[in-house]
């Protein structure tokens, strides 16, 4: 049973509702127009508000869902994985580094007689 039940506007919301309406304010415009105004600006910022505290309903289920499966996927494992990380590293650089330090070796021991 969702009761519809018309709750009042903070007066946070009450006061910056009236802040906007009278920043926007026409000249000709009276104190009711100004109030209508207001009262709109307040019910457009209840729904955002509202908008906004259903998506962090929603994403905290999801979290909680996501966190619920991992914990019950973990839990249900007993093997424990062991990762084991291995650095492959290609042969060339080492090459080019041993035939550069035998081409300086040769260099300076060769043309040293």
């Amino acid at each position: 049973m969702a009761k519809n039940i018309k709750q009042k506007p903070s007066p946070e919301t009450q006061a910056e509702a009236l802040k906007i309406a009278k920043a926007t304010q026409r000249p000709a415009q009276t104190k009711e127009q100004t109030k209508l105004i207001a009262q709109g600006i307040e019910k457009g910022i209840d729904l955002y508000k509202k908008q906004q505290k259903e998506k962090a309903r929603e994403l905290s289920r999801k979290l909680k869902k996501v966190s619920d499966q991992q914990s019950d996927s973990s839990g249900s494992e007993n093997q424990t994985t062991v990762e084991r990380i291995v650095y492959r590293q290609h042969w060339l650089p080492w090459l080019l580094l041993v035939l550069s330090w035998l081409g300086w070796g040769f260099y300076f021991f060769g043309f040293q007689q």
